[in-house]
């Protein structure tokens, strides 16, 4: 219990900076989380804070979604949206045990609510100046990571709770060195791809936005890439497990993906226009995160690792880029998973995971 008050209180302090009398939105998903929200609430109360509690359950939404009309989505769009232009703090648990329930709702409903329900709120609530999503251990993340609920415990608290002013410094010159950058190429094991990032912004995140955190994005150009790239990293996705994702690019677009569910992926990347482009380019920095777990808030963070997004680009690095999805695809990069190289303006900065420039040393995988 003291390891999930002292969470809560670096959530509540140093994450959303929340100060009194602050109105705040706390969205649950999955009863495990519970234990967390209570113990933030609890330091919401403190603070005299105002709360809007959101239970999010996914069987209930599935079920929602299965007869929901244009116009009731429309409704429900309008109406969160309006608390969310309210609040001051946006906090999202998630603990989802199950992932598979969205997959019986049609493709139709599911397309329905994305291009109506979350091309709306997702930015929304992405732009508030103070927000974090976090996971919560559960029995099925434990086991997608081949851990015991015990030993996925551990490694959550600690992974949550590192010193993240420990990289800030070669986030920072990261950062830099990003925005001073014209073109990007990336090499591999079924990759060779290059784009150009000129002029675009680029941000560190160092455990503002999400517990655990770690990594450096930006975004291409959105008509730039060209070349085919292989990831490496199961992923789950609106309910469904991809692996060997394959995607190749002609200016910018992805003109062919395959994978273990090459159907699927094709239906996601269907979903409008903006979602066959990228919206993000990240290097994932966290030393302490090595290995694939199955849950996307980790997985892109793995120190060695990079993510390109099929999807919406965030609004402070805004390539233009609008849609309903934003699907992190991580490839990781060190000798264990195959290695690769990454080069920014024909000079290598990092080989099979590791940066070679002294200042960026320190974010190299332990």
């Amino acid at each position: 219990m003291k390891r999930i008050s002292k969470l809560a209180g670096k959530i509540l302090d140093f994450s959303c900076q929340v100060k009194k009398h602050d109105k705040v939105i706390i969205e649950m998903t999955g009863e495990p989380a519970r234990p967390l929200v209570k113990a933030l609430i609890k330091g919401l109360n403190e603070r005299e804070c105002s709360i809007t509690f959101i239970n999010k359950e996914m069987d209930i939404l599935a079920e929602l979604l299965m007869g929901a009309t244009l116009h009731s989505i429309e409704y429900m769009a309008q109406r969160d949206l309006q608390v969310i232009e309210e609040a001051d703090v946006y906090i999202m648990v998630k603990s989802i045990e199950d992932p598979s329930v969205m997959n019986g709702v049609p493709s139709n409903q599911m397309a329905l609510y994305a291009d109506h329900y979350t091309k709306v709120i997702n930015p929304a609530i992405l732009n508030r100046p103070r927000w974090i999503s976090l996971r919560y251990p559960n029995q099925a993340m434990a086991e997608r990571a081949g851990m015991s609920l015990e030993a996925f415990t551990d490694y959550y608290f600690e992974a949550c709770s590192m010193d993240y002013q420990a990289l800030i410094g070669g986030m920072s010159y990261l950062a830099d060195l990003m925005k001073a950058t014209d073109q990007v190429r990336i090499c591999g094991p079924g990759t060779d791809i290059n784009f150009s990032i000129k002029d675009m912004p680029a941000h560190m995140c160092a455990g503002k936005i999400n517990l655990p955190d770690g990594e450096v994005y930006t975004a291409p150009i959105r008509d730039s890439i060209n070349g085919y790239i292989t990831f490496n990293t199961p992923t789950i996705y609106m309910g469904h497990e991809f692996t060997d994702i394959h995607l190749e690019f002609k200016s910018g677009k992805i003109v062919k993906a395959t994978s273990n569910q090459s159907l699927e992926l094709n239906k996601i990347l269907d979903t409008d226009d903006g979602a066959r482009y990228i919206g993000e380019f990240s290097l994932g920095v966290n030393p302490f995160i090595k290995a694939p777990i199955k849950d996307i808030l980790f997985d892109e963070k793995i120190g060695g690792s990079f993510h390109l997004t099929p999807g919406f680009a965030y609004s402070d690095a805004n390539n233009g880029n609008s849609s309903a999805i934003h699907w992190d695809l991580v490839c990781i990069q060190t000798e264990a998973f195959g290695g690769g190289e990454i080069y920014f303006d024909n000079k290598l900065i990092r080989k099979d995971g590791k940066f070679l420039l002294e200042d960026l040393c320190p974010l190299n995988p332990k």
